[in-house]
């Protein structure tokens, strides 16, 4: 079983599908895209909440042990000595992690949301035969029906947007660090070693030549084909965005954490 669990949260479409396949390079480590863990946490939290009528038979130190429980058997059969554990939930979950796995620490990654909003819907057109999961495969929207979608409080990036931010400006905030997409492909080294230096951990040589990762079966039946593909070469793109003018405005000033002035708990920032 893996000895120490960190975790990868932030911003859909900001590199952490990438910066797992690059983590895996080490033979020490084991990281993936989105996985299942984090709906079961959210469930198991509910269901020995006083929602339930027997929450009376069950003390907080069970509460801890049946967490961590679920991390502990889900990764049983790891061989790895670290795990990332990926999600865009977990920035809003920074008190229970700290109370289940006081050591572990969370990487966000962040891009400026209005290339997110591009790069999904760029993904979406793409595949314009194939109705998308993410909308509920629903046909009728436009590009703005879909950015307000996602926007929204219960959307995509709405959400990841508001965990993030609660995670930036919370108790918790020490144990967090950004991970700039534009950082990260432009200078994967740079990022990298952020990353090692945060956690503490020994330095890797990672070859971002020849990065690989598979996620075809889980897209197809997404269906977004190539929504978490991942290119060989880690290298920064040059494009034009394929958003109306206004609605790339729209969100031109989100990127709260490139203002100095408002990262009041010194996070980290790479």
């Amino acid at each position: 079983m893996f000895g120490r669990i960190h975790f990868i949260s932030g911003l859909p479409r900001a590199g952490s599908t990438l910066l797992a396949a690059l983590l895996r390079q080490n033979p020490r480590f084991q990281a993936s895209m989105s996985g299942p863990l984090a709906g079961l946490f959210g469930s198991l939290l509910t269901e020995m909440s006083a929602r339930s009528e027997f929450s009376v038979f069950i003390t907080d130190v069970q509460r801890q042990r049946m967490l961590r429980g679920l991390f502990e058997q889900y990764y049983a059969d790891e061989p790895a000595e670290v795990v990332f554990d990926t999600h865009r939930s977990w920035c809003a979950r920074l008190p229970a992690l700290a109370t289940l796995f006081p050591e572990s620490k969370v990487i966000a990654c962040v891009r400026q949301v209005s290339w997110i909003v591009d790069s999904l819907e760029r993904r979406i057109r793409q595949n314009a035969l194939q109705p998308s999961s993410i909308f509920n495969y629903t046909t009728s929207g436009t590009v703005y029906t879909r950015a307000n979608g996602i926007a929204g409080p219960e959307g995509m990036v709405g959400y990841a947007y508001d965990a993030l931010k609660e995670a930036f400006y919370g108790e918790h905030a020490d144990r967090l660090l950004l991970v700039q997409y534009e950082t990260l492909v432009s200078d994967p080294a740079k990022a990298l070693a952020a990353i090692y230096d945060f956690l503490g951990e020994t330095a890797f040589r990672h070859d971002t030549e020849h990065v690989h990762y598979d996620a075809t079966a889980f897209d197809t039946k997404a269906g977004t084909p190539g929504l978490h593909e991942v290119r060989p070469k880690v290298e920064a793109q040059e494009r034009p965005t394929i958003l109306p003018p206004d609605l790339f405005r729209r969100f031109e000033n989100d990127a709260f954490w490139c203002n100095p002035k408002l990262n009041t708990r010194g996070v980290r920032i790479v």
